[in-house]
């Protein structure tokens, strides 16, 4: 056992963690001790690296939007930070959201919010969409929201790495342990305690644990709606070719991109059967009843399709709204969140690093304001809807 000081403790090691890392140690020149503590440092169960590693501008949400453009920048500008080699794969192309019946008014209402905010989404007909993707069903759909640009997939492994090393090389300290507990002196963090006995006092403390953030918020006695929820990705191959494919979205929920010369798929479950993730079991059932059957109507080359593998990852899912909880708690001013973000915390760590790192260097946040996401919803069980949650 040992006793150490840090000026912030950042709980969770994954994308968000090591972003909040990174941006103290560089963008805003942060001088004091930074520590990450992360219970697994191979990364194998982490949200981030089992994640579909997507990002998209298409919310109804203008914060959601704006978190994701600057997400875009940064993947743009990755050379400029972090050297010429620098590459996580960034295919930039597209999401095609679909709507069936009165579906479209949905994606006319959150077309209107993204042209606010000058996102690059297009909305396509019937006609449109069967004349761009020649493979697409489009027969019973009413309209389409497509991503012109800056929406698509990247290499989720690689850009962890990035943030992680760069972070590093900027003496930011990365420790395998996990919290056990958390001091708390009436309203201020003091420290915390990892399960081998070992006590870091701080300054300040970053929740980022992921879908753990519940729990680790719960040692600190704050209530935090945030819980693992299971999703399963199947990795399918297609014989017939289609070209130009992007995330697509079909009305039922069920998604799917290129990856390489394979495909990945998956569906998020309805509420009732979402409980509380325990395990990392894949639901084959979910492929065969659900995934499968939306797929073969939507593009008809897919009803040949053959399974090749599957896993299943955590999502940091927020019961309360799905959204990320970010900020400082309103009577615990070191207590700092980054969680909740329901499946799109990869596609808006730079953001959340971004936004964190300044509430701690400057008191407030400069670059965007992200008061929506405050933890005082929470307490008010005041939700923030998101439409396009997948």
């Amino acid at each position: 056992m040992s006793a150490q000081t840090c000026d912030v403790v950042i709980v969770g090691g994954a994308a968000v963690g090591s972003s909040v890392a990174y941006f103290l140690t560089h963008d805003l020149g942060f001088t004091g001790s930074v520590a990450v503590i992360e219970r697994d440092p191979t990364y194998a169960q982490c949200a981030t690296t089992l994640s579909a590693a997507s990002i998209r501008q298409q919310f109804s949400t203008p914060e959601n939007i704006r978190m994701s453009r600057f997400g875009v920048a940064f993947f743009r500008d990755l050379k400029a930070r972090f050297g010429a080699d620098a590459d996580i794969a960034f295919r930039e192309r597209g999401y095609l959201l679909m709507a069936a019946g009165s579906g479209a008014g949905t994606l006319h209402a959150n077309h209107r919010v993204q042209g606010a905010e000058h996102a690059d989404i297009v909305l396509l007909d019937p006609g449109a969409m069967a004349a761009r993707f020649t493979w697409l069903n489009a027969a019973d759909l009413t309209l389409g929201a497509f991503g012109q640009s800056g929406e698509g997939w990247f290499d989720a492994h690689s850009l962890l790495t990035l943030l992680r090393t760069a972070a590093r090389n900027k003496d930011a300290r990365y420790i395998h342990g996990e919290v056990a507990g958390i001091s708390r002196d009436r309203n201020r963090i003091t420290g915390v305690t990892l399960a081998n006995g070992d006590h870091i006092a701080c300054g300040a403390l970053v929740n980022a644990a992921g879908p753990q953030a519940g729990d680790v918020a719960a040692l600190a006695g704050i209530a935090l709606p945030v819980e693992p929820r299971k999703r399963s990705v199947f990795v399918i191959a297609c014989r017939t070719p289609l070209p130009g494919m992007p995330l697509m979205v079909d009305p039922t929920g069920v998604w799917i991109r290129p990856e390489g010369e394979m495909y990945i798929c998956g569906v998020s479950p309805p509420e009732e059967e979402d409980p509380r993730a325990t395990d990392f079991e894949v639901d084959y059932a979910q492929f065969d009843e659900v995934v499968w059957p939306a797929l073969a109507h939507r593009v008809p080359a897919l009803e040949a399709l053959r399974l090749q593998r599957a896993w299943a990852g955590h999502y940091d899912y927020n019961t309360l709204d799905q959204n990320a909880v970010i900020g400082r708690h309103p009577e615990i001013p070191n207590f700092v969140f980054a969680n909740g973000f329901s499946g799109h915390g990869l596609q808006q760590s730079p953001a959340t690093g971004r936004a964190v790192a300044e509430l701690i260097a400057h008191g407030k946040f400069i670059s965007l304001d992200l008061t929506i996401f405050g933890y005082e919803r929470v307490a008010a069980k005041r939700p923030v809807r998101e439409l396009n949650v997948i």
